[in-house]
């Protein structure tokens, strides 16, 4: 009884994302084929209103509903972070910034150093 369960839910989800792609494929050609005789507001919230079935479409799937519960868990995660002050993430900026200056100088230092002691060794002047 299981396994029938099964095999009609993958081929009803096999159907809501037809119906999805459908659903995006009308939208994108809609858009598409009514350029000249359709106004450009018309044809936006018809797009958005295309979009928004084939989400509540890809929505109510198996995947859709994973994807729905893990944005959830995700946003839920993201609320316990705890975010630095406006100072900390100044001063963390200020300190990335000094450093990769210290390191460019340093860098370009020693290149300079190599071009001449290669142009030294090879007698080629630079």
């Amino acid at each position: 009884m299981s396994a029938n369960n099964d095999t009609q839910s993958s081929s009803l989800n096999s159907v809501k994302w037809i119906i999805t792609i459908a659903l995006l494929v009308v939208a994108i050609g809609g858009n598409h084929y009514f350029t000249e005789q359709v106004s450009v507001l018309y044809r936006a919230i018809g797009v958005v209103i295309l979009i928004g079935l084939a989400g509540f479409t890809a929505a109510a799937t198996t995947k859709g509903r994973q994807f729905l519960s893990f944005a959830k868990e995700s946003r839920t995660e993201v609320r316990k972070v705890v975010w630095p002050s406006r100072q900390e993430a100044t001063q963390t900026t200020l300190i990335v910034v000094v450093a990769t200056v210290i390191v460019a100088l340093i860098l370009w230092g020693l290149d300079g150093i190599l071009v001449r002691v290669v142009g030294f060794l090879t007698g080629l002047e630079i």
